[in-house]
């Protein structure tokens, strides 16, 4: 039995009716390996951060925006303020600003500068140029920079691009305090990171949490990192920074019902912002490529109903006339897989991709067509202004119909050449009624069936030849094409 006595921590083993002291007893056990003397380890401990450092290293370069507006004498305070009010709980980053309703002045003069928001910005050199939100200075004509030892200065944009919502703005300034841009590739889920800014106007504002998830798809060319730092308005444009005092993002966007944090934040990623600053100071434009195609996600059924295996890709539902992708050869209902022989997990991957390639670049295109793969060559165009919709196709009368498709639910006729040259076709053909399976999965009159089963149809003809030798025991896969657009169907055929 040990005792303890508390007083002077001895501890002794009774043997038998003697009392030996407990070394003794252990010199008379045969010698244990070292490993076994040693105390079992104790469980890894880890603190807290200490993010005083990062402050004082990071915080000299975090400015805080303001942006006026001129604003005309037929337009009232109270229009003014609601509008505010709008864009405040569309996008964060553009407060009211707090005064009382019973104190504001009832009409502005004519061409008065009136405060238009708060938002927040780091320095990227030290000469002056700065990095924000494009939101937050978006139609300001006037844009007040002011550093951490409260010095102020007049901004002019030098450019915005509201598709990654990144402006860079220059003050006549030098030997600022720049800071040190992260690697985005050695960002890992979970880690600290720290954000400051100026919520609600509140300048040199710090806070910190982690990283919940990255490559997260909330826009068209961007994959946010996922936080739970609170970001709320008025951090618009403020670094996100991780524990090495790296900036590793912009902070851009909240999820929230109420207008204020709720526990989710998305930043951008500052790879991606850095390159379209560096375009934005050359140009004062970014410039981005395009190849013409639309697209969707590739779902799991048509997927494993095509042979395609699991779901990845870029479904292309339609192909722009006289766009790159026509001219490559690229047709509607064709699977991109790769882009430059980097995979498309989801279609979102693609237009990212293509963006950030030079026009002018000749690329390669993987796709999947009718259970095989192939490459095409594809020369990068410039992105432009929206092309005109088509004018709707004028119905002609078929030149052959055929009710073959009766296991499907299907009657189909061939399309006249006046058809097939306006669709830009070589063949398929047109549903004239769609019934059963046919309309379970959607279809109706007036679409064009361009595959079936991953078979090709030129015409009726090849239509009837395809369904007689169908597996009416599988949902079968359906290409087809409605106005401009293509997509995968799958019917379940009668038996």
């Amino acid at each position: 039995m040990l005792l303890h006595d508390g007083v002077k921590s001895k501890l002794q083993v009774r043997v038998g009716a003697g009392v030996l002291a407990l070394g003794s007893v252990l010199a008379l056990l045969p010698a244990a390996p070292a490993a076994a003397q040693l105390a079992p380890a104790a469980p890894v401990v880890r603190a807290l951060p200490d993010f005083t450092d990062l402050v004082e290293q990071v915080g000299p370069s975090v400015v805080n925006i303001r942006t006026l507006e001129k604003v005309s004498a037929r337009s009232g305070v109270e229009d003014s303020a609601d509008e505010q009010m709008r864009e405040f709980f569309k996008r964060f980053g553009i407060p009211m600003p707090n005064m009382p309703r019973q104190q504001r002045p009832q009409r502005p003069q004519p061409d008065e500068e009136q405060p238009r928001g708060v938002g927040s910005g780091f320095i990227i050199s030290p000469d002056g140029y700065v990095m924000t939100n494009a939101h937050v200075v978006d139609g300001a004509d006037e844009v007040m920079v002011t550093l951490t030892d409260k010095r102020e200065f007049k901004a002019r944009i030098i450019g915005a691009d509201k598709r990654t919502d990144v402006a860079v703005v220059k003050i006549d300034a030098t030997g600022l305090p720049a800071v040190k841009i992260g690697d985005l590739s050695r960002l890992k889920v979970g880690e600290w990171v720290m954000a400051i800014g100026s919520p609600f106007g509140l300048e040199n504002t710090v806070t910190a949490g982690i990283v919940s998830a990255k490559q997260r798809d909330t826009g068209d060319y961007l994959p946010f990192i996922q936080t739970d730092v609170a970001i709320n308005p008025g951090n618009s444009g403020g670094p996100l920074i991780n524990m090495r005092g790296e900036v590793v993002g912009i902070n851009s966007q909240i999820y929230s019902r109420s207008g204020g944090f709720m526990g989710i934040s998305f930043s951008i990623p500052i790879d991606e912002a850095i390159n379209v600053s560096d375009q934005l100071r050359q140009t004062g434009r970014v410039s981005r490529g395009r190849i013409g195609v639309q697209i969707g996600q590739v779902t799991k059924d048509v997927a494993e109903s095509i042979g395609l295996g699991k779901p990845q890709g870029a479904l292309v539902s339609g192909v722009e006339s006289g766009t790159p992708a026509e001219k490559a050869g690229v047709e509607a209902g064709d699977i991109i897989l790769k882009f430059d022989g980097k995979a498309i997990e989801r279609a979102s991957d693609l237009p990212r991709l293509v963006g950030n390639t030079k026009p002018g670049t000749k690329s390669t295109l993987t796709v999947f067509r009718r259970g095989a793969t192939r490459e095409l060559v594809i020369t990068i165009a410039e992105v432009e202004a929206d092309q005109p919709a088509r004018k709707p196709v004028e119905k002609e009368e078929p030149q052959q119909s055929s009710s073959a498709g009766k296991v499907l639910g299907l009657t189909v006729s061939d399309l006249t050449a006046a058809q097939k040259k306006e669709l830009k076709l070589k063949g398929g053909v047109r549903v004239d009624a769609a019934v059963e399976g046919a309309a379970r999965a959607g279809l109706r009159e007036g679409d064009i069936i361009l595959a079936v089963a991953n078979n090709e149809v030129t015409g009726v003809k090849s239509f009837e030849a395809i369904v007689a030798k169908l597996d009416r025991s599988k949902p079968i896969n359906v290409l087809v094409r409605r106005g401009e657009w293509a997509q995968y169907v799958l019917i379940r055929p009668s038996r």
